[in-house]
């Protein structure tokens, strides 16, 4: 799997929210770097999880389009003159 990335921009925007977390929540200010340290941390030991779970909340939401899909398509269908009927 490929690493998780972030744009240096998204990274600070992270950063400044887990130093917040940690100062509101926990009452224990934290550094930029330990918090920097901390989010690569989790993306590379929990962040596949995450992915992961990404990936099947949009293969159940592509599977629930296809079977909508497939019932407008049943819904245009038209009876057919002339049908021989089975044996």
């Amino acid at each position: 799997m490929k690493k998780i990335e972030f744009s240096k921009e998204a990274k600070a925007a992270i950063v400044s929210r887990i130093r917040r977390y940690f100062e509101t929540e926990l009452d224990q200010p934290i550094g930029a770097l330990p918090a920097e340290f901390l989010l690569d941390f989790f993306a590379e030991e929990i962040g596949a999880n995450y992915y992961n779970q990404g990936l099947r909340d949009a293969h159940a939401a592509l599977l629930k389009k296809m079977e909508d899909l497939a019932e407008d398509i049943y819904l245009l269908e038209r009876e057919e003159k002339n049908k021989v009927a089975g044996p």
